[in-house]
C-alpha cells in the first residue's frame, strides 16, 4: 500500500472515536447498508468488544421501499448485525410517497422512524455515519442556498435529534474521509451496498459530489471546507454568547413562554448589526408561530427598523410575530390572527440564525 492510499481506521482510533459514549446503557446506530454506516457498525462493535462493561448496541435500518434492492440491503444489514452480536430492527416507510422532494421526504421519515426505535430501546444517542465528505458537501449546499454563518457551520459532532426532545444525535466519523471507511471494510472483508441514487444527477448532492475532484484540484478540498465549518462553529459559539449578553442588557421584560417582549429601542439600534439581527430573530422566533424565519426577510425587516427615524412609529409582521417600534421601546409579540389561513410552503427554508436546522442535512440513500 502506497503512502497515498487511504488507511483503514485502527482499533485504537475506533476506541478514541467512541469513548465519549462508554457511559451509555444503550446506543442506537443508523445503518442503511452503505459503506459509511456499515463501517460505523463494524467499528462500534469492535469498540464494544474491547470494553469490560460495554453498552448495548442496536442497529436500526429503514427500508424506504423506493428501490427494488432496498429489502435485500436491509436483510444484509440485519445479517451483518447478528454476526457482530448487535441487535437489529428493520423499519419500513409505508404509505404514499410524494412525487417531488422525495429525498427530503425520505430523510424526514427516516429520522422519525429511527427516533421511535431508539426511544423504544431506551437509547439516549443515535449515531449516524456522516463523514468529512458529507460535511464538505453540506457546506457547498448551504452556500448555494444562501445561508448565513449559522448555516455554513454545517453539521456538528453532537446535536439535538430533530423532532425528538431528549434524544441526541452524534456523528463520530465526521472528521474521517469516506475513503478510509471503505478501506476499513475492504481490510475486514465486509461487503456493503451501493445505492445508485447517490450518483443520480437529478439530485443536488450527487451533482456537488461530481464537482468535488475539480474543486480539490483548485485547492478547495473537503478538508478545507470542513475546516471552514469548524471555524464557523467556533464563531457561532462566540456570537451566541454575545447575543445572550445583549438580550440581558436591553430587555425590559422577562422572556417567559409566550410573553410579550420589550427592548430598549436606543440600545437595540446601537448593537452591532450581527448581534441585533440575531436578537431580532430570537424575539420573532419566541413570539411568532409560523416557523423558521427566512434570513432574507429578516434582514429586510432589520434594515428597515434601523433606518426608521429615532422616536418614529414603526410596525411590521414576520413569521407570525408583530414588531412595533415606539419612541423609546421595541415590542415583539404574537401577531393578530389573519382572516384566512396563510399558505404553507413545503420547500426547505434557509435556517436564519438558529442552530436547529443545521444538524439535519444528510443523504437519503445508503451511507
Amino acid at each position: 500500500m502506497s503512502a497515498a492510499d487511504p488507511q483503514p481506521v485502527s482499533d485504537a482510533e475506533a476506541c478514541s472515536l467512541f469513548a465519549p459514549f462508554a457511559d451509555q446503557h444503550t446506543i442506537a446506530i443508523a445503518v442503511s447498508g452503505g459503506p459509511d454506516s456499515t463501517a460505523l457498525l463494524w467499528l462500534a462493535s469492535r469498540w464494544r468488544d474491547s470494553l469490560s462493561e460495554p453498552p448495548k448496541l442496536i442497529a436500526v435500518t429503514v427500508d424506504h421501499g423506493l428501490r427494488e434492492e432496498s429489502a435485500r440491503e436491509a436483510a444484509a444489514a440485519k445479517t451483518l448485525s447478528r454476526k457482530l452480536g448487535v441487535a437489529h430492527r428493520t423499519l419500513r416507510w409505508t404509505g404514499p410517497k410524494p412525487k417531488s422532494g422525495i429525498q427530503a421526504a425520505a430523510r424526514e421519515a427516516r429520522y422519525a422512524l429511527i427516533a421511535a426505535a431508539a426511544r423504544q430501546a431506551g437509547a439516549c444517542f443515535v449515531l449516524t455515519a456522516h463523514t468529512l465528505d458529507d460535511q464538505a458537501e453540506t457546506v457547498l449546499l448551504r452556500l448555494l442556498r444562501g445561508s448565513g454563518p449559522t448555516g455554513l457551520q454545517a453539521m456538528t459532532g453532537r446535536a439535538s435529534y430533530p423532532g425528538a426532545p431528549g434524544l441526541s444525535l452524534a456523528r463520530p466519523l465526521l472528521a474521517l474521509p469516506k475513503a478510509r471507511l471503505v478501506a476499513t471494510l475492504d481490510k475486514a472483508g465486509i461487503a456493503f451496498a451501493d445505492d445508485p441514487s447517490n450518483r443520480d444527477p437529478r439530485f443536488t448532492r450527487p451533482r456537488l459530489r461530481h464537482l468535488m475532484p475539480a474543486l480539490a484540484r483548485e485547492g478547495l478540498t473537503a478538508e478545507r471546507l470542513a475546516t471552514l465549518a469548524r471555524r464557523l462553529q467556533r464563531a457561532e459559539n462566540a456570537l451566541q454568547a454575545a447575543v445572550t449578553a445583549a438580550r440581558d442588557r436591553i430587555s425590559l421584560t422577562p422572556w417567559g413562554e409566550g410573553a410579550r417582549l420589550e427592548f430598549d429601542r436606543m440600545r437595540f439600534v446601537a448593537l452591532p448589526d450581527e448581534i441585533g439581527l440575531r436578537l431580532l430573530a430570537q424575539g420573532i422566533g419566541h413570539a411568532g408561530d409560523e416557523g423558521t424565519v427566512e434570513l432574507g426577510k429578516l434582514e429586510s425587516l432589520f434594515e428597515a427598523l434601523k433606518a426608521a427615524p429615532a422616536g418614529s412609529a414603526f410596525r411590521r409582521t414576520l413569521a407570525g410575530a408583530m414588531v412595533t417600534a415606539k419612541a423609546r421601546t421595541l415590542v415583539i409579540e404574537r401577531a393578530p390572527r389573519r382572516r384566512t389561513a396563510p399558505v404553507r410552503h413545503h420547500g426547505r427554508r434557509i435556517p436564519a440564525l438558529t442552530t436547529a436546522e443545521t444538524d439535519r442535512s444528510g443523504r437519503s440513500g445508503t451511507r
